[in-house]
């Protein structure tokens, strides 16, 4: 590239005597990532020649020409005909350098009282505001999956475990829900995030502001945001927004990554709790016999890849001074990648969890192995007026008993239950069925089938609110 081109490519290089090497050119360029941010670019460029034709700064000539040659070059970008440069580095100035082309000096005044500092800043808060409604949509409809999962399985039992040791016999449907408790809780983050999302940033230039009277309450109000950046400098070098998205993200992908370790879990032929439809799943390369769980697996992997976005972004700007530094070019790709990875992962998971059967008398045949209506046992002793460390002792007796025989705590005879607990009488068997034990929670929040019905319904209502 000779010095002439060089200097007519970019927007700077009167200040330099040679032109930028061949392997800057590529080190420094972000267009081959960036140019997602193209149609935002062009609604915030838009946006700024309004109301720099508004407040006189424009003339409306120029104001028309640059809305006449924006609209042609958003329908290139569409249609796939506008054609990228990397030696002009970035969006910004493919889309202004375009624009020159087509509508000529006008389109050489639209920088008037902006700078590329506060122009990205305000293309990736646009982009990351519709990328947050996609989120909140996507996990709205993981939720709503789950919840037609629960709702069909509201009351068939299963155990439920710590330490992955059967504890307690729990409901299919309110181990479902407990992730539509944790979605609902991204659900939250993200809205509070997208707050801080929606201020907006043009209008700080560089870094100390314009000259030019501009009205960036008017600029705000055209793009939606809620309100201004109230300072300059933070204006164009905070990343915070990127950071607090990517957190939230991380968080989204760690309920992503336990779901999808249970259903791993219980896919396999140890526990046989479910299958899950062949079209989401593969075979092996050498074992014909291999049904394999490789989307919940992959899932479980690609949380590690946002977590290490969420540190990369973290270190990024951990010693940046103020103001903008080009160290925050930087931010885009791992942004970019969280926004993919979580959408793509949300939207699997919504067509996979439809796709899940469970298998009731491998679950029931598990809860029936673990003793899991010991505790129900230890409450029965306790609402006869024993002391809870009392019944716990006595009640881990009986288990001992009951696992030297190799049978539950259920099949016990009366008078075995008596000789080791004799303020037992024949009652107790109502507790220490799995449907008892289950049928006893009837509290919010509970596993009782009803319980758990009242809180699908509450789901669903909330969930009409997110459209």
């Amino acid at each position: 590239m000779s010095s002439q081109l060089a200097k007519k490519s970019s927007a700077w290089s009167a200040r330099f005597s040679e032109p930028v090497s061949a392997i800057v050119q590529r080190y420094t360029a972000s267009v081959t990532f960036d140019k997602r941010l193209a149609l935002y670019d062009i609604a915030a460029s838009v946006a700024h020649a309004q109301m720099l034709a508004a407040q006189d700064i424009l003339s409306q000539e120029d104001w028309i020409a640059i809305q006449k040659g924006m609209s042609q070059i958003k329908e290139e970008i569409e249609a796939g005909e506008f054609e990228w440069k990397i030696e002009l580095e970035d969006v910004h100035l493919n889309i202004e350098a375009r624009l020159t082309t087509l509508i000529g000096i006008a389109g050489k005044r639209l920088h008037t009282g902006r700078s590329r500092n506060d122009q990205v800043a305000t293309d990736i808060r646009l982009w990351l505001r519709d990328t947050i409604d996609e989120c909140i949509f996507a996990l709205t409809r993981l939720q709503t999956s789950l919840l037609d999962l629960a709702t069909l399985h509201a009351n068939l039992i299963m155990p439920g475990f710590t330490h992955l040791q059967v504890a307690q016999p729990v409901t299919f449907g309110h181990h479902l829900l407990a992730y539509v408790e944790m979605f609902g809780r991204d659900t939250s983050r993200l809205q509070d995030v997208r707050k801080r999302v929606n201020q907006l940033p043009l209008g700080a230039a560089a870094l100390a502001g314009t000259s030019f009277p501009i009205d960036r309450q008017q600029v705000a109000q055209s793009l939606g945001f809620e309100g201004i950046c109230a300072n300059s400098l933070d204006a164009v070098s905070d990343r915070d927004f990127a950071i607090e998205f990517t957190a939230a993200a991380a968080l989204v992908m760690t309920h992503i990554s336990r779901l999808s370790e249970e259903l791993v879990l219980w896919m396999s032929p140890s526990l046989g709790f479910i299958d899950i439809a062949d079209r989401f799943c593969t075979g092996s390369s050498i074992m014909p016999q291999k049904k394999n769980p490789d989307v919940p697996e992959l899932a479980r992997g690609k949380t590690g890849r946002v977590n290490g976005h969420l540190m990369a972004l973290l270190t990024l700007m951990k010693s940046q001074p103020l103001a903008y530094n080009k160290d925050n070019q930087e931010d885009k790709e791992p942004l970019f990648d969280t926004a993919d990875t979580v959408l793509d992962t949300l939207r699997i998971f919504a067509e996979m969890v439809p796709g899940i059967t469970p298998k009731p008398e491998k679950m029931r045949l598990a809860a029936l192995k673990g003793f899991a209506t010991a505790t129900d046992l230890a409450d029965w002793l306790v609402k006869r007026g024993m002391p809870f460390r009392d019944a716990h002792e006595a009640v881990a007796n009986a288990v001992k008993t009951a696992s030297a025989l190799n049978i539950d705590l259920a099949e016990l005879s009366l008078q075995q239950l008596q000789e080791l607990i004799p303020e037992i009488d024949d009652t107790v068997f109502e507790v220490l069925t799995l449907e008892g034990s289950v049928a006893a929670r009837q509290h919010p929040g509970g596993t009782s089938t009803e319980q758990v019905r009242q809180q699908i319904a509450s789901w669903r209502q909330r969930l009409s609110k997110n459209g």
